[in-house]
Order: structure tokens, then C-alpha cells, then sequence
């Protein structure tokens, strides 16, 4: 695939992308309206993230990244009827699994939600909602997992589009869940729960059936002795903490959160959503349509057009990543306001989610960064390096959270979970740092010429952005003042602004997109 069709799948991917945090905003402002900031929604956060975690797992983290280089393998190199029976046995080991997990998960929901949630043990009757709408999410896992199958065995016959447009279907199913079901429960945030069980059966029942227009719907067979399931399986274990850092950080964010103040987990995911909008849409983009590709270089044994390819990957995440950050530094609070601040979302609480925003802002470029860096990895089947560096990152971020966040929350100082997100931020720059300088020494890349200058292009112009960002912000002032409509005009305004005073100052300084491209 050359890099023009790597834009282009990119480009469909991130389309696709675009719809599904489209969708996913509308979801966010009706759940914050619906139910604001409570002990409920808190509980739903743990209740959602645990399972997710495990999804980062099971599906489009460890899995995806072991089992995407392995298939694109042996798809190139053998015959139909042997990428079928890889298919069948990998299928079949993936289902057993989840299937598994997914039951322990229901039986221990109780001690789960203690070990998650240490602050619900004392607020009565917290512990029990955690539970019981564990019991509800945690079956999602077997349904996602699936649906990651399908979707990697699309991405790796170059069909980005279907795959990338079922996190629509999740958001849909969440919002016709909470107008459909939330009146039914005594305690409404309960239709959360059973919204991502509705989400992972309907994401299931669309891609599943695409894999029989391939003419490769799998047929489930069980044995773990398999060569195909041991080779995924070898892959896929040093990839479980590796691929699903953010996740793993996200997890232990949710256990220092739950001690530190009512709402906190909730101000804390409300900002991890909004800083996934870019991330989603550029960084995963990039980092799902490039692993193929890489794969199937390494596999040729194509060493410049791999280093190349690298390359590209990493100078498109950079043009959109620097100024994505900046850009959610600047407007946190009043992006926060504007999603948010309505119905049962108060200002206090836009405010409080703007803190972790701006905290989380400052990482948003390493974070798109290391979707690539671990493409660069997982493509060559080198899934312990990135092992490595997510072990050290996950032992600095708790080792942050605690010397951040542990004097502030001790002093009674307000806003004490930003120091959480901070500290996720801060290990998530230093995951990005070891992976591209053991990427380097490694010696399977090496930086293409031009990159001081392109670096020093996108400060500036990512410079310029916030100073146009900061004036407009201090002559609009108090964005939780201003009433609804005039909030999220106001805010459209300042992205409008922002991304035209990045834009011109670019051009101005020499960059043009298609140099960018076709790099």
C-alpha cells in the first residue's frame, strides 16, 4: 500500500471515526443533562472501565495488535483453506476466553468493585450498584471481542470502513438507552449499563456477518495447542499491558479517584472523552490503517519502505497532535461548559472537568505518537519492547499519582483529581520517549531528513494558535457565565479561530499538505 492509499484508508477511517465521536458527544451531553454528577454515575464509570480495560485486551489492543501481523502472514504466504483453519482455531480459543473471563468477572462484580473503588466501601449501597451493574457490562466483553475479529480481519483485506463506523452503533445504543430505559429504573444511571450490553450486540450483528461476504466467517474450534493459537497467544502476552497503557493508567486514575472526592470519577472520564476526539480520530486512525501496511513491508523485507512508512505516520500524528493538545489546553474549561454545562451539569462541575482537561491536554501528542510507535513494534512481531516500556509507565504513573495527588487531596484542595490526570499525562509522555528511543536503537528506523525544521514549523504555528487562543479567551471571558447557545457558539468560534491562525501561520512558514502527504 503506498502512502496515498495509506491517506486515503486514513481518510475513511477517520470519516467513519468522525461520525462515531459525533455521536459520542451526543451521547456525553445527554448523559451529563440526564443525570449530571453523582454517586450513580460514578459508579457507572468504574462499572464501564473495568470491562473496557479488558476489552483493550481481548480486542482492539493486545489481540488486534498480536493477531493482525500474524494473519497479514500467513493471508500472503499460504492458501485459502489454511487462513481458514487459522481463522477457526484463533476464533474459537478468542471465544473460550471472553466467554471465561466474562463469567469470573460477573461472579467476583462485589470484590471487584471494592478493589476498583476503594472510596465506595464507605458510602452505603455503593459497593452494590458497582456490582450489579458490573454483571450487566461485563457479557459486552465477549460481543466487542468478536466484533475486534471481524474488524481486524477487514483491516487486514484493506476494508477500514464498516470496521471504523460500529463505535456508531455503540453511542446510539447508549442514548437509546438512557431516553428508553432510564424512567424504568429507581436508579436511572442504571440504563448506562445496560446500554453498552445493547452496544456490543448490535456492533457484533453488523460485522460479524461481513466476514461471510469474505467467505471467511470462522468456525468456532477449541484447541490450545493449535500452532495458530499458540502463536497469537505468544504474541499477545507480552502486548497486555503494552497496548492497553493508557487504559491500565485510566484504571488506577479510577482507584485514587474514588478516595478523593464525590464526582471525581466523573469529571476525569468526562475529560478523557473529550481529549479522545482527536485521538480517536487521527491518532487510532493512523496507527489501525499503518499496522497492515508495516506488516506486510516487514514481511518483504522492505527496509527503506518500512522506515518510510514509519516516518509518514509519525509526521501526520505530529501536524495534528501539537496543535490538538494546545488547542485542548487552551479551551478546556470552555469546551467543558459548552458539552456539558447543562440540565444537572453544573458550572462547578464543568469547571472541575476543565482542570483534568487541561492536565490531560498536555499529552495528547504522545499519546498519538505511541499508536504509531507500537504499530512500528507489533509489525515486526516485537511485542516485548513495548511490554517493557508499558510496565515502567504504569509504575510512574501510580508512583505520580500518589506524589501529586495524595498532598493535595490530604490539604482539602479543590480540584485535587487533576493531580491524577497530570500524573497519567506525565507517564504517558515518558511511555512515547521509551518507545521511540528504543524503536531508534533497535536500528529498524531511522528519522528522515527535515525533521528540526518541521518540528520548528509546527511549535510555531501551534505557538501562534495559542496566543490568538488565549486573546480571544480573555475578551469572550467566563464561558460558564454565558447561556447555553451563546456558550457553544463562542466555542465553535475559538476552534474556528484557532485552527485558520495554525493553518495560515504553516503556509506562511512553508508547509504544504501535500509535502506532508507524500513524504
Amino acid at each position: 500500500m503506498k502512502r496515498p492509499a495509506l491517506l486515503r484508508s486514513t481518510a475513511v477511517f477517520s470519516a467513519m471515526t468522525l461520525l462515531s465521536r459525533l455521536a459520542g458527544f451526543a451521547r456525553d451531553v445527554l448523559q451529563a443533562n440526564l443525570f449530571g454528577v453523582s454517586a450513580a454515575t460514578d459508579a457507572f464509570v468504574v462499572a464501564y472501565r473495568i470491562p473496557n480495560y479488558l476489552r483493550r485486551i481481548f480486542a482492539e489492543g493486545s489481540f488486534a495488535s498480536a493477531f493482525v501481523p500474524a494473519y497479514s502472514a500467513i493471508k500472503d504466504q499460504a492458501d485459502r483453506e489454511a487462513v481458514r483453519d487459522f481463522l477457526d482455531h484463533v476464533a474459537g480459543a478468542l471465544c473460550a476466553a471472553v466467554l471465561v473471563v466474562a463469567a469470573l468477572g460477573m461472579l467476583a462484580a462485589p470484590w471487584l468493585a471494592a478493589v476498583f473503588a476503594p472510596g465506595a466501601l464507605a458510602q452505603a449501597g455503593q459497593v452494590a450498584l458497582i456490582a450489579d451493574m458490573l454483571r450487566i457490562t461485563f457479557p459486552y466483553l465477549v460481543f466487542i471481542s468478536l466484533t475486534a475479529l471481524a474488524g481486524a480481519v477487514l483491516n487486514s483485506h484493506g476494508r477500514f470502513g464498516l470496521a471504523a463506523l460500529t463505535p456508531v452503533l455503540h453511542n446510539v445504543a447508549m442514548i437509546t438507552a438512557m431516553l428508553a430505559l432510564a424512567p424504568l429504573f429507581e436508579v436511572p444511571p442504571m440504563a448506562l449499563a445496560w446500554g453498552v450490553l445493547l452496544a456490543g450486540l448490535l456492533q457484533f450483528a453488523l460485522l460479524w456477518p461481513a466476514l461471510g461476504r469474505l467467505g471467511l466467517r470462522p468456525r468456532f474450534r477449541l484447541d490450545l495447542r493449535h500452532p495458530a493459537v499458540r502463536r497469537v497467544g505468544g504474541l499477545m502476552l507480552p502486548t497486555l499491558f503494552s497496548s492497553s497503557v493508557a487504559q491500565l493508567n485510566l484504571i488506577v486514575g479510577t482507584v485514587f479517584a474514588s478516595l478523593v472526592a464525590q464526582g471525581s470519577q466523573t469529571w476525569l472520564y468526562n475529560a478523557d472523552r473529550l481529549s479522545e476526539f482527536p485521538l480517536g480520530l487521527f491518532g487510532v486512525a493512523i496507527g489501525t490503517v499503518i499496522l497492515p501496511h508495516l506488516a506486510a513491508r516487514h514481511a518483504a523485507a522492505d527496509a527503506e519502505g518500512y522506515a518510510r512508512a514509519i516516518d509518514w505516520g509519525l509526521r501526520m500524528v505530529m501536524l495534528v497532535g501539537l496543535p490538538a493538545g494546545v488547542g485542548l489546553l487552551m479551551l478546556a474549561e470552555p469546551l467543558a461548559a459548552a458539552m456539558f454545562q447543562h440540565g444537572a451539569f453544573t458550572a462547578e462541575d464543568a469547571r472541575m472537568t476543565g482542570l483534568a482537561l487541561s492536565a490531560t491536554a498536555i499529552a495528547v501528542p504522545a499519546f498519538m505518537l505511541t499508536k504509531v510507535l507500537l504499530s512500528a513494534f507489533y509489525s515486526r512481531q516485537d511485542t516485548r519492547t513495548p511490554m517493557r516500556a508499558a510496565v515502567a509507565t504504569v509504575l510512574l504513573n501510580v508512583v505520580l499519582i500518589a506524589a501529586i495527588t495524595t498532598p493535595l487531596w490530604k490539604l482539602g484542595v479543590p480540584g485535587a483529581h487533576a493531580g491524577i490526570a497530570l500524573a497519567t499525562a506525565l507517564a504517558g509522555i515518558a511511555n512515547a520517549a521509551l518507545l521511540w528511543r528504543w524503536l531508534h536503537r533497535g536500528g529498524a528506523y531511522r528519522s528522515q531528513p527535515g525533521w528540526a525544521a518541521y518540528l520548528l514549523r509546527l511549535v510555531l504555528a501551534s505557538l501562534a494558535m495559542a496566543l490568538a487562543l488565549g486573546a480571544l479567551r480573555a475578551w469572550l471571558g467566563d464561558f460558564t457565565a454565558m447561556p447555553l447557545w451563546p456558550r457553544i457558539g463562542a466555542v465553535l468560534g475559538c476552534v474556528a479561530a484557532g485552527a485558520a491562525v495554525y493553518g495560515l501561520v504553516l503556509l506562511a512558514l512553508g508547509v504544504r499538505p501535500r509535502q506532508v502527504w507524500a513524504h
